[in-house]
């Protein structure tokens, strides 16, 4: 229920620390904090080596890094941020990322796997969803499409990174990845803010009191507790049940973005939500995937 929950709230977040604060500057203090935060747990309770990794390790966990949390969840959270019209709402950008499931299945295929043909029944029903929810349309309601591919690329680098991550010769402690995983992520961030000119005239009394509290939440709810949380179910129940969440957590987004900030819920968002939550709901309960699961070992979502 923490999994289901926290990281299917954390889209609404994002959206509420966009508000004031820079999205790319923002993330990168997400990241680089609950990389302080779980290091020094890590640190009290294990001691001087906790964190001990060779150089491939340390490697293979920043390439993660890089990939899942500033190139998937950083071009979330830049889709998220803008005018309204422009800004893709939380709830759909939570849709957007459930297909990251079905990317994994065709990264497999590439590289030589053979999913069951039900599998590639599940991708194809999603992949239909997709383009139903993004298909141009008249109204306040249509989806930014410019703000959708943004996150669909941040689908992909999210998927190309749980895929290698089961492949690399990564920390063998999950806990210890994640530290190197997320700071790797929060300096990429930070120089991509740098990059863009975030920083040019921001001042943090600028920043809102809920962007504070929501940033707050996404460092301690989103990158922590549901972490650890994600980490104890892989250990405790069955793969299939650990997977519900990528489908789970796009229902929890829409729900919430549409009760505590009035995001339009149209019939275009119901119809190609529905059918992507049932592609990936396909894919999820017809695959049984080696531990640890392609996009779990540091998977929040963003990612999360």
């Amino acid at each position: 229920m923490l999994v289901y929950v926290l990281w299917g709230s954390t889209y609404l977040g994002i959206r509420v620390v966009v508000e004031s604060m820079p999205p790319l500057g923002s993330a990168a203090a997400r990241f680089g904090g609950a990389a302080l935060v779980l290091a020094v747990v890590l640190r009290l309770r294990r001691g001087r080596g906790a964190l001990r990794v060779d150089r491939r390790q340390l490697g293979s966990a920043a390439l993660v890094g890089v990939l899942l949390l500033a190139g998937g969840n950083g071009l979330v959270v830049l889709a998220e941020s803008g005018p309204s019209g422009v800004a893709v709402p939380s709830g759909i950008a939570a849709l957007l990322v459930a297909t990251v499931p079905l990317l994994v299945v065709l990264l497999r295929t590439v590289t030589g796997d053979r999913p069951p043909g039900w599998t590639f029944a599940g991708v194809t029903l999603g992949f239909l969803g997709l383009v139903l929810l993004v298909l141009p349309r008249g109204g306040s309601g249509a989806v930014p499409l410019f703000g959708a591919l943004t996150v669909v690329a941040g689908a992909v680098c999210w998927s190309v990174g749980s895929f290698l991550s089961n492949r690399l010769r990564m920390p063998a402690d999950p806990f210890v990845a994640t530290v190197y995983e997320m700071v790797a992520g929060a300096v990429a961030l930070s120089v991509l803010s740098l990059a863009r000119g975030e920083l040019r005239g921001f001042s943090p009394a600028q920043v809102t009191t809920r962007s504070w509290l929501a940033l707050a939440y996404l460092l301690v709810a989103g990158s922590l507790v549901a972490f650890t949380a994600y980490v104890w179910l892989l250990a405790n129940a069955p793969i299939s049940l650990a997977a519900t969440y990528a489908y789970v957590n796009p229902v929890v987004a829409v729900a919430l973005g549409a009760l505590l900030v009035a995001e339009p819920v149209t019939g275009q968002v119901l119809l190609g939500g529905a059918v992507i939550v049932a592609g990936v709901a396909l894919v999820v309960t017809t695959e049984r995937p080696r531990r640890p699961v392609v996009d779990g070992a540091v998977s929040e979502p963003s990612r999360r």
